[in-house]
């Protein structure tokens, strides 16, 4: 069958392949057959509910079989999918369902209880339920929200008929995450997450024997991906809930995971870690910041039979470029070319486009950009605009992002990352790409984990401070002394900061640079030199 909404995938892999394992976690498993029924099952009880087309539902939860009926089966009632990070506090959780008007919740016992005080400036809210509370549990109402088990919620399932849906129409809102400010939420069509999926199972030439391990969080759009591409390839995918970096080791052994990705804090992570010889890993992948040099080259002497492949997205396009492994020894520094079914453009601030090796912002085209961000016209506007050299002509203006991110394109077309818009750093007129210096400070072998930031300063507006763990024992005078040798003068960090304990990242498990920028704003106004 033509998978065309983002649930159809497993109706189709269910026809396909009925016995074949689609999902396990701890221990237990669906097969494909299962899982239809299951999202077939939650789609029918949310109708029950009365929940409207287009209607969000929330879910934050970990990881775990019911996360994925909920999430699939308010696709397939016609209505939004809404994953929260479940590292999120009541407050970031509040602020999620008021902003998109989430009419059911699907969480646990313990969450709820956390949020008991936040659900009441819920008013929209109609229906919470509970993974975990017993089938026959009598749960007290949230606010005049109804309060069922999921077995309960599950068994009312009725005979009522989805809602007519097409592939334009809204499927998912991911918030994306950030340290300042409020989420902002990300609308996202099912032709956008099909489309992505095709996209990227083609390149990663992915088939119904693998085996993915979701390790990444399913709010992040690089996370939910490992779900959309098994269940379009009929393949199966392990839930897992990490605490620790030997854990993912564990997984992939234990299971015998195929396909594994990763963000650069946990890469750095794993690159230390022994391997088995034996690894069933065929690829990995890294998207969500750049993985320093010296990180891939650990990798790939731990799992030589391993394909790398190294990407760039952002959560507006789902996913932009990828390297193909063949390339990472003639340019390890690239992000690639242009997905399948993608056009990356790199252009001036006109619209027009730079030379190659002339630093502009990437625009990404196609099939795969988001519909813009909910309830934010403002900012919609201004990430989403017109395609750069779109015919005049044409009545219907074509809507690319505008990145942010600065780039530069070679001969070839291939695309190096010089940094994002809002990280850049601007020294004495001078505008410095943080992962520059970080390229340096990686390969001087002096620290494992680094992050370069802009901090303010009274004679050159901005200063280059590198950020390290509190745990690194180094000589700071050696690192600076390394940037002096390889980077002309205005890009030397200033100072070197020790962080106690780890560096501080988002809920989806990148830097965050926000929260280190704002915690040392005065660092060059204290006294410090």
């Amino acid at each position: 069958m033509t998978v065309t909404l983002v649930h159809d995938a497993i109706t189709a892999a269910a026809l396909a392949r009925p016995d074949a394992t689609a999902v396990r976690y701890r221990g237990a498993a669906l097969d494909y057959a299962a899982l239809a029924q299951g999202v077939e099952t939650a789609a029918s009880a949310m109708l029950r509910c009365g929940i409207g087309a287009g209607e969000r539902v929330a879910v934050y939860l970990e990881k775990r079989i019911e996360t994925v009926l909920a999430l699939f089966g308010a696709a397939a009632a016609g209505a939004v999918f809404v994953p929260v990070n479940p590292l999120l506090k009541p407050a970031q959780v509040a602020h999620i369902l008021n902003d998109c008007g989430v009419r059911v919740l699907v969480t646990s016992a313990q969450r709820h209880a956390a949020l008991a005080e936040v659900l009441a400036q819920c008013p929209q809210l109609r229906t919470v339920v509970l993974v975990d509370a017993p089938a026959d549990a009598s749960a007290a109402g949230s606010a005049g929200a109804e309060v069922l088990p999921w077995e309960q919620f599950m068994r009312q399932a009725g005979t009522a008929l989805p809602h007519r849906r097409i592939d334009a129409d809204m499927a998912a809102i991911l918030y994306t995450s950030g340290s300042t400010g409020r989420p902002k939420g990300v609308v996202l069509s099912h032709r956008n997450l099909v489309a992505g999926a095709q996209s990227v199972a083609s390149y990663l030439d992915n088939r119904p024997e693998d085996r993915l391990l979701s390790a990444l969080p399913l709010s992040f759009d690089y996370g939910l991906s490992q779900l959309t591409t098994a269940f379009l390839c009929g393949a199966s995918v392990v839930l897992m809930n990490y605490l620790f970096p030997r854990d993912v080791v564990k997984a992939v052994a234990e299971e015998g995971v195929t396909g594994l990705a990763g963000v650069p804090p946990l890469w750095s992570q794993l690159a230390q870690l022994p391997w088995p010889q034996d690894c069933t890993l065929r690829y990995l992948t890294n998207s969500g910041g750049a993985m320093p040099r010296p990180v891939l080259d650990q990798l790939r002497r731990a799992l030589p039979a391993t394909q790398v492949f190294l990407m760039y997205g952002l959560t507006e396009a789902f996913r932009s470029t990828y390297l193909p492994p063949s390339e990472l020894d003639r340019r390890p520094d690239s992000i690639g070319r242009a997905i399948p079914n993608a056009e990356v453009l790199v252009v001036h601030p006109d619209g027009s486009p730079c030379a190659p090796g002339e630093v502009g912002e990437l625009v990404h085209r196609g099939v795969l950009v988001a519909q813009g961000y909910w309830n934010d016209p403002e900012k919609t506007a201004r990430r989403f605009r017109p395609a750069p050299g779109r015919d005049p002509q044409l009545q219907s203006a074509e809507l690319a992002v505008w990145s942010g991110d600065s780039v530069r394109m070679d001969e070839e077309g291939f695309l190096y990352f010089v940094g994002r818009g809002d990280d850049m750093i601007k020294v004495s007129g001078y505008r410095v790409s943080p992962h520059e210096v970080e390229e340096v400070v990686y390969a001087s072998g002096l620290v494992e984990e680094a992050a370069a930031i802009g901090v303010g300063h009274p004679q050159s507006g901005q200063a280059i401070v590198v950020v390290v763990p509190a745990a690194e024992a180094f000589p700071a005078d050696g690192l600076v002394q390394a940037c002096r040798q390889h980077l002309p003068s205005y890009m030397v960090p200033a100072a070197v900061h020790q962080w106690p304990g780890g560096l501080p990242r988002t809920p989806n498990g990148k830097l965050d640079r926000k929260l280190m920028q704002q915690s040392l704003a005065g660092h060059f106004f204290d006294g410090n030199t």
